[in-house]
């Protein structure tokens, strides 16, 4: 029996018997960009009005499952909406929890309901940047945000477009990630989810018992368990300028600061943080996330064969192109980049 084999026959097992019923089968409710994994819990015909669960697989050597629950703690007490938790078995890397559904922000999302929906998900950042305790958590400091984006030097310039850095491109590198890194670090600092986007938010309706949860109903938020302390615009930015959906830019800046001026009336920023102030805050950590997104999705794809991320890249490209070129500061980075493209398909993977 191969380990993959091995390893769905003990989640099946646990399935069962930590809801006592041996009748009932797994079916894969969703991946993410990791070794860990989703199964929701389904029953005979005869069962069919039960509530169904999911079993979240985290392999212990891959993926430690205590992250997921020290964070989801930190984030159910401040009233937010995360899947609850029946039962662990952290030794083996299985929980069971709350099953918040299917229907993900992403294929929801269009001119007719993008207002209500990030409507919500601004809500739910507010409260989370106001009031989730943040006390003990690893800072998002100038050496965790430099690594990330060197993941774009080796996976997007290195592997997937084969260039090779010389002195110069190093120095333009490191010259404008040192101005990200400074606008990064002036920010106030808050709790950062670091993957606050549409594939990560869910649509929860209301269930037919009316009841009421004490937080918020929806958005059901998920993959939090990266979240570190860090600036305050990154999750801003990473909603609003989705890696997975693109909407106009003078839109995203309208959102962008009515969010500013919520944040002043929660005195989490300074009311002398501006307009301009706060949107170079905005644009500069959603240039970090993007540039570490362009290695990633190429790490995910040559590394952990998930080369579907590929074809997400000229988005994440053109965001990094645009926002760049609006600062005279980093236009040697988009010349850089424009370079080492040049006219190639970024989806398309290199097979030597």
């Amino acid at each position: 029996m191969d380990s993959i084999q091995a390893r769905r026959n003990t989640r099946l097992a646990w399935a069962r018997s930590t809801l006592g019923d041996p009748d009932l089968t797994l079916a894969p409710a969703s991946a993410d960009a990791s070794f860990r994994s989703y199964w929701r819990t389904q029953y005979p015909q005869s069962q069919s009005e039960r509530q169904s669960w999911i079993v979240m697989d985290s392999p212990p050597a891959q993926e430690d499952p205590r992250p997921w629950l020290e964070i989801g703690d930190r984030l159910s007490a401040a009233g937010l909406h995360v899947p609850a938790v029946r039962a662990h078995d952290l030794q083996q890397g299985f929980l069971l929890i709350e099953d918040l559904g299917s229907q993900l922000y992403l294929p929801a999302l269009n001119e007719g309901t993008v207002d209500a929906l990030y409507g919500d998900a601004m809500d739910a950042l507010l409260r989370m940047q106001t009031s989730v305790d943040v006390i003990g958590m690893q800072p998002y400091d100038r050496e965790f945000l430099r690594r990330e984006m060197e993941i774009m030097s080796e996976w997007l310039l290195g592997k997937h477009l084969g260039h090779t850095l010389n002195g110069d491109d190093a120095n333009v590198l490191d010259a404008a990630f040192e101005v990200l890194l400074d606008s990064a670090l002036e920010q106030p600092r808050c709790f950062v989810h670091r993957d606050y986007h549409s594939r990560n938010l869910l649509v929860v309706e209301p269930d037919d018992s009316g009841t009421k949860l004490p937080g918020l109903l929806s958005p059901g938020i998920i993959d939090f368990q990266g979240a570190l302390r860090g600036p305050i615009t990154y999750d801003l930015a990473s909603l609003l300028r989705d890696c997975y959906i693109v909407w106009d830019r003078e839109r995203v800046e309208g959102w962008v600061d009515d969010y500013r001026m919520r944040l002043q009336d929660a005195k989490s920023i300074d009311t002398t943080v501006d307009r301009e102030r706060f949107l170079r805050w905005f644009d500069l950590i959603g240039l970090q996330r993007h540039i570490k997104v362009l290695g990633l999705f190429c790490r995910l794809g040559y590394r952990d064969g998930k080369l579907g991320y590929l074809d997400d890249l000229p988005r994440v490209y053109d965001y990094v192109i645009s926002v760049a070129s609006g600062y005279p500061e980093l236009m040697g980075l988009v010349t850089l980049l424009k370079r080492c493209v040049g006219d190639r398909d970024l989806r398309i993977a290199v097979t030597a």
